[in-house]
């Protein structure tokens, strides 16, 4: 308990003070150490992640009948399918965390994937886990930051990312990068967090709302939708489709974090769950 504790002092402080805009920290400052941000902050959240979610980090449109994790298997697929993947295929997954969607994805398509991913102790825990379920030969990773990577041009068939290039600095920049190391009139696709048209920078209650979620998540300044289509635009990249899925989900994608829908797997989340979790932790 006190290791957990001084881990927290020395990672979570400078977060609010250094790291956000909305506590007084710098934006440009922010940008500039984003790869050390990202890294602080999964260094301290995967393992929980992976304890309260499952081994894929990200939410999914939802169907009335359907669970949590069959959702989120559904929404890898999905991105398989319109990615046309198939056996033989060398595919990059940008930011890929643990690799749950990248295991799936494999598994599903029969493509050779490589996740992409910055942060170390992910990397580990993800080669644990492809020895564990028998993927070696279809998966691997290269540990790099995707601002920057050291892969020659035209070497993929195909690129996704899953919630990832939103802790992109520079979009623009990052998606230029995805379209150097993609082959030729081969495809990218990707579910992005983004602010949509109802959001109001002029909203106190909607700016604060902003705040906490890039503050829980780990994020820079989360982009509009309109502004991820004309990074993709500027970076180079023709946009074949754009869905906003949440609007279109049957089961709101906040579902699971929702206290006021009480259920055996939401118990967690209230106040009594949280004491009892942190307590035993």
């Amino acid at each position: 308990m006190a290791d957990f504790f001084s881990f927290r002092n020395s990672n979570i402080d400078p977060w609010y003070e250094n790291y956000h805009t909305y506590y007084g920290g710098d934006k440009d400052a922010r940008n500039l150490n984003y790869s050390d941000m990202v890294n602080k902050y999964y260094d301290l959240a995967t393992s929980f992640y992976e304890y309260g979610w499952g081994q894929s980090f990200h939410f999914a449109h939802r169907w009335h009948d359907e669970s949590l994790q069959e959702s989120i298997k559904r929404h890898e697929h999905y991105l398989a399918l319109h990615l046309q993947l198939k056996p033989g295929m060398k595919v990059l997954d940008v930011g890929c965390g643990i690799g749950g969607p990248l295991r799936e994805i494999a598994r599903f398509s029969g493509a050779h994937v490589t996740g992409l991913n910055n942060n170390e102790y992910q990397i580990s825990r993800g080669s644990v886990l492809n020895k564990k379920y028998g993927v070696e030969e279809t998966c691997d990773y290269l540990k790099a930051d995707f601002m920057k990577m050291p892969i020659p041009d035209n070497t993929y068939d195909a690129i996704y990312t899953i919630e990832a290039t939103c802790h992109a600095p520079n979009p623009v920049a990052c998606y230029k990068e995805i379209l150097r190391v993609l082959k030729p009139g081969q495809l990218f696709a990707g579910y992005e967090w983004c602010m949509t048209d109802t959001f109001d920078p002029n909203n106190e209650v909607h700016h604060k709302i902003k705040a906490e979620i890039e503050l829980g998540n780990g994020l820079p300044d989360i982009r509009t939708t309109r502004q991820c289509l004309e990074a993709l635009r500027l970076a180079g990249f023709e946009v074949l489709m754009e869905e906003d899925l949440a609007r279109s989900s049957p089961v709101p994608w906040y579902s699971p974090l929702d206290t006021s829908r009480l259920s055996l797997s939401s118990f967690r989340l209230t106040t009594v769950g949280r004491f009892l979790t942190r307590s035993l932790v």
